[in-house]
C-alpha cells in the first residue's frame, strides 16, 4: 500500500504540459501584402504631414476631394496614419509563432480594417461623390489580406465554428464604425473640419512658392486672414512674430524682415502689409486651380 500511495503521489506531482502547434516561420504571403500597405499608407501620411502635393491627386480633382473631407482625418491624425498602424501591427503579427495567436491576431485586425475600409469607400463614393485611388488600393489590398487571413485558419483550433466565432466579432467592429460615423458627423464630440480644395491648394502653393506670412496669436487681423482659409490655415508658411507674448521683443526673424504691421505677406520678393483675399494671393503668387477630372 506504501509503495502504491508513493506511485500515486508521484504522478500527480509530474506537471501537465500542453503542446501549442507553433509555425515554422513568418507568413510570408501576409508580410508582403503588409509591406505594400505600409508604404501605401506612409506615402500619404507623409505628404499630409509636409503640405505636399499628392502625386497624380491635382487641386480640385476627385482625389483631393476625398482627402480634404472630414474623413480624412481621425482623432487630429490622418487617416491614412491610422491605417498605416494597422498595417505595420499586420506586418508584426506575421512573425508570431504560435498558430492560434497568430491567425486570431491578424484576422482581427483585417477584419476591422476591412469593414472601415469599405465604410470609408461607401462616403467618398455616396456622401462625396469622388473617389481616390490610394484609398480604393488600400482597400483592396486590406480585402486580400481579410480573405488570404481566412483561408489559412489553422485546423488545429480546437472547437472552433465559425457561426460562434463571427458573432463575437463582426458585432463590435460594426459597433466601433459606427460610433466613427458618429463623430465624423458631428452627433458624438466636435467633427473634423473639411478643407476646401481651392484654399488647401493655395497654401500648399504659398509655401512651395516660398511665400511668408508674418504675423501675431494676439492680431485681429492675422486671424481674419487664417479663417479666409478655414482648416486648410496650418498649411500656410505662416511665422510668428511673438513668441513670448505681445509686449515681448519681437522674434528675430521677423526682426531682422523688419516687419512693423501684421500681417505682412512677402510673395515674390514684394511686401504686402494687409489681409488679402484668396484670390488676390493666387493672383501675387500665380497661383492657378487646375480643372478637376472627373471619374
Amino acid at each position: 500500500m506504501g509503495r502504491k500511495a508513493q506511485a500515486r503521489r508521484g504522478t500527480k506531482s509530474q506537471p501537465l504540459t500542453i503542446q501549442v502547434p507553433l509555425r515554422s516561420g513568418p507568413n510570408w504571403p501576409l508580410l508582403i501584402l503588409s509591406l505594400v500597405g505600409i508604404g501605401v499608407t506612409s506615402y500619404l501620411s507623409y505628404t499630409e504631414w509636409t503640405g505636399s502635393q499628392l502625386k497624380g491627386c491635382a487641386v480640385g480633382s476627385s482625389c483631393d476631394i476625398v482627402l480634404s473631407s472630414r474623413w480624412a482625418t481621425l482623432l487630429g491624425m490622418p487617416t491614412a496614419f491610422w491605417g498605416l498602424l494597422a498595417y505595420v501591427t499586420l506586418a508584426a503579427s506575421a512573425f508570431i509563432k504560435r498558430q492560434d495567436l497568430h491567425w486570431f491576431s491578424a484576422w482581427g485586425i483585417a477584419l476591422f480594417g476591412v469593414l472601415y475600409s469599405a465604410y470609408l469607400t461607401t462616403i467618398s463614393l455616396k456622401v462625396l461623390g469622388a473617389a481616390c485611388p490610394y484609398c480604393l488600393t488600400s482597400l483592396a489590398l486590406m480585402t486580400s489580406v481579410f480573405v488570404l487571413v481566412t483561408f489559412q485558419r489553422p485546423g488545429t483550433l480546437k472547437n472552433f465554428s465559425w457561426p460562434r466565432w463571427l458573432s463575437r466579432t463582426v458585432p463590435v467592429a460594426a459597433a466601433i464604425i459606427v460610433l466613427l460615423h458618429l463623430h465624423y458627423i458631428g452627433v458624438i464630440g466636435e467633427p473634423p473640419a473639411p478643407e476646401d480644395p481651392m484654399a488647401r491648394g493655395l497654401a500648399v502653393h504659398l509655401t512651395k512658392s516660398g511665400a511668408k506670412m508674418y504675423g501675431s496669436f494676439w492680431c485681429p487681423h492675422c486671424q481674419a486672414q487664417k479663417e479666409l482659409f478655414g482648416a486648410a490655415a496650418s498649411r500656410l508658411p505662416y511665422i510668428e512674430c511673438s513668441p513670448d507674448g505681445q509686449n515681448a521683443p519681437q522674434g528675430k526673424e521677423c526682426h531682422d524682415a523688419h516687419i512693423e504691421s501684421y500681417p505682412t505677406w512677402v510673395i515674390n520678393g514684394k511686401r504686402i502689409q494687409e489681409v488679402l483675399s484668396l484670390k488676390q494671393l493666387a493672383e501675387s503668387s500665380g497661383f492657378q486651380m487646375e480643372p478637376a477630372k472627373t471619374n
